[in-house]
């Protein structure tokens, strides 16, 4: 009966849109428990204090759930039809990551697993939970033990079929399921992924400093961004897909057709001149029912800004000028940031007279202390290489 259900169960998924369906236990994710306790211990998590207090939980799955025996792995497909990385050659547009230019995929992938696992409970007389990125689960080191596919260089999950475009969901359960065996790491010599890398955030193959990740400064990093990483960043104003993007193994993915109905153009790129505009109405309005909404304004704003100051556009000062009177000091600071990299000494001696005298905050009167200078900004860094050291899997944030 147990490869009946498990073969029903797949058939049933597909249904549901789901692209590839594995089972595995809940003791195969190996060492990556202590890989996850060496990441936090060195502070590569960053303000993620969640990964801290959740670290227990999240390294064994039985102590999620006790009850649990089986953990069915979910991955629905997301492969864009088109090249993610096109719009980093625009310096007018504002880049945002290609799983957040559509309904928020927990949305999109839950409702399904809901119904899945109902039908797992009723035909397998079993308990079962749902979970969409949404707990403390290594979702990753679980698909891969799963036989999905295998966490790749970049430590982010890679599939010979999907590559890199697959969302994450699971079901545990009480029940007994038929598993399957782990996929191999096919990665071999290549580095693309971590020569891509514009900030230099893979120590090591296998290894990712979340600190130095631009998909982590620009969407979970509540704080100012520090001046080495701001260039780097190009126009990508939430979240990046560059180590996603060059990974050979796409080639072979399919575009998706389950996520068109769930595409949004407002949350596509666009133009700098309309994120650099947007108050809280406008902006929770614009990113309604998407991931970018969860950051707030106030960082979305940010990130517009250090985009803006790589533009090499002096004719967006017309948008960074009111910004340095915002509310928000993360907003004004960038703000100064990108007038000091868009504008002549005497236009930024001009703004420092008019904004600095009132500025309260220390960071921003910091970056009002800037020389003036003369030119423009690099608006595309050259991608920052690596060297190579010791393998070791650690499950970072996505």
């Amino acid at each position: 009966m147990g490869q009946n259900l498990k073969n029903c169960l797949i058939a049933h998924a597909r249904e549901l849109g789901f692209a590839v369906v594995r089972v595995t236990t809940p003791d195969r994710i190996g060492e990556a428990g202590a890989r996850l306790r060496a990441f936090l211990a060195e502070g590569r998590h960053g303000d993620m204090i969640w990964m801290e207090t959740t670290a227990d939980r999240r390294a064994d799955p039985r102590v999620l759930w006790p009850d649990v025996r089986s953990i069915v792995m979910l991955g629905f497909n997301y492969a864009p039809d088109h090249d993610p990385l096109s719009g980093l050659e625009n310096p007018l547009l504002g880049v945002i990551s290609r799983y957040a230019q559509s309904k928020d995929y927990h949305d999109i992938i839950k409702g399904r697993l809901k119904q899945l696992a109902s039908w797992l409970a009723r035909e397998a007389g079993a308990d079962v939970k749902v979970f969409v990125d949404t707990a403390p689960l290594m979702e990753k080191p679980l698909a891969a033990a799963a036989g999905i596919g295998w966490q790749g260089k970049h430590t982010n999950l890679v599939s010979r079929t999907f590559g890199s475009w697959l969302f994450l969901g699971s079901i545990l359960t009480t029940a007994e399921l038929p598993t399957d065996e782990p996929e191999q790491d096919h990665c071999g010599s290549c580095r693309r992924c971590l020569d891509a890398c514009p900030t230099r955030a893979f120590p090591a193959p296998y290894q990712l400093d979340a600190r130095r990740c631009i998909a982590y400064l620009t969407i979970e990093h509540k704080g100012h961004i520090a001046e080495e990483f701001r260039i780097p960043m190009g126009n990508r104003v939430f979240g990046c897909d560059d180590c996603l993007a060059v990974c050979p193994w796409n080639k072979f993915a399919r575009v998706s057709r389950e996520i068109q109905p769930y595409l949004r153009l407002e949350a596509s790129d666009a133009p700098l001149a309309e994120f650099l505009q947007l108050d809280d109405a406008a902006f929770r309005k614009r990113f309604a029912g998407t991931p970018v909404k969860r950051t707030g304004r106030d960082r979305f704003v940010r990130n517009a800004l250090i985009a803006a100051g790589n533009s090499g556009q002096p004719d967006f000062v017309v948008y960074v000028e009111p910004l340095l009177s915002d509310p928000s000091p993360l907003v004004r600071a960038m703000a100064v940031w990108a007038a000091w990299r868009l504008t002549d000494q005497e236009t930024f001696r001009r703004l420092r007279l008019r904004f600095a005298g009132n500025e309260a905050d220390p960071v921003v009167r910091t970056e009002w202390e800037r020389s003036p200078r003369a030119g423009n900004s690099q608006s595309h860094p050259v991608n920052a290489r690596l060297t190579t050291a010791d393998h070791q899997f650690i499950d970072p944030p996505r």
